[in-house]
């Protein structure tokens, strides 16, 4: 019986490694929600890749560590699998066929309706070129094409390694535009991994950062945001920082950096007019303020920069 559980993936402590010295992934503990897109981030190397593997069964991982749909993947593998589309790296196509022949193949294989090949079609705005030449398709196209050759199977689930990996910035476009639409129109939930976190930024909910085999972040979107709100700084120079740090002392976070150099944490560009007025109506000199706002990628970077050097 299936068991109830608001995560469609679960994995508990997943550890791999092809030898026993050399570990890939270390405990590794990833919640996914039901109706989330899930962006999966870290750099090259880190274990995004076999992480999917394991999740999709390509790869043995030790009994009772993955649960798909709420049920354990080694006892029920055929059944979870059923309900999950994947395309592993860049989609494995016949150039020299046509987009609808490619599905067509596939579509023999799952032994699905042929009515299947048009709503994939549409789903993912090639209907017009499904019978040219994939060759001739951009690599958008082409990347469109094998997330229809993923959704031919109506799952669920959608597993993606890297879907915007090598696109230029029309084809991460037209993948977000398609993956946004999957996720919302149709409720698929979607897992997918990224070594940049501009370039999906936009299109997630929730986040796993991955370093070296271990995770060292999960949570929303918006939590990672909240981090990185304290990344922002002012660093303030005046004629008198003595007296800056008492009248700001009471609403602001001071640090003093350098001998002349005071840093304080802001969240938004209100907080900066409000510190000048606040030094001005004391009679303070600005010598020098300078902003520095950190996005989201540094923030991930930072993550990733902070976890090498507590190896």
């Amino acid at each position: 019986m299936e068991r109830v559980s608001d995560f469609l993936i679960e994995t508990s402590n997943l550890s791999f490694g092809f030898t026993p010295k050399e570990q890939l992934l270390k405990n590794v503990s990833i919640q996914v929600e039901k109706g989330a897109i899930y962006g999966f981030l870290g750099p090259n190397g880190a274990g995004k890749t076999t992480t999917i593997r394991l999740l999709l069964g390509l790869l043995p991982a030790p009994a009772g560590t993955i649960r798909l749909f709420g049920n354990p993947l080694s006892e029920n593998r055929m059944q979870v699998l059923s309900r999950t589309g994947s395309m592993i790296e860049q989609p494995s196509l016949y150039e020299h066929l046509s987009g609808w022949d490619n599905l067509e193949i596939t579509r023999i294989i799952r032994k699905t309706d042929e009515k299947i090949i048009r709503e994939v079609l549409t789903l993912v705005r090639l209907t017009d070129a499904a019978h040219r030449k994939v060759k001739t398709y951009s690599m958008g196209m082409k990347q469109r094409l094998g997330v229809a050759l993923a959704l031919l199977s109506t799952p669920d689930l959608l597993i993606l390694d890297e879907p915007v990996n090598g696109l230029d910035p029309a084809g991460i476009i037209e993948t977000r535009e398609l993956l946004l639409s999957l996720n919302k129109a149709l409720g698929i939930t979607i897992f997918l991994s990224s070594h940049l976190l501009s370039e999906i930024e936009k299109l997630v909910t929730h986040v796993g950062i991955i370093n070296k085999g271990s995770l060292i972040f999960q949570g929303s979107l918006e939590a990672l945001k909240e981090i990185n709100k304290t990344a922002n700084v002012i660093q303030l120079k005046t004629d008198n920082n003595s007296k800056a740090i008492l009248v700001l002392d009471k609403q602001y976070r001071i640090t003093q950096k350098e001998p002349h150099t005071l840093e304080i944490p802001f969240e938004n560009n209100e907080q900066v007019s409000a510190i000048a007025r606040l030094l001005v109506a004391a009679n303070v000199n600005i010598y020098r303020l300078y902003v520095t706002c950190k996005d989201l990628e540094n923030t991930f970077i930072n993550f990733i920069e902070k976890n090498n050097q507590l190896i």
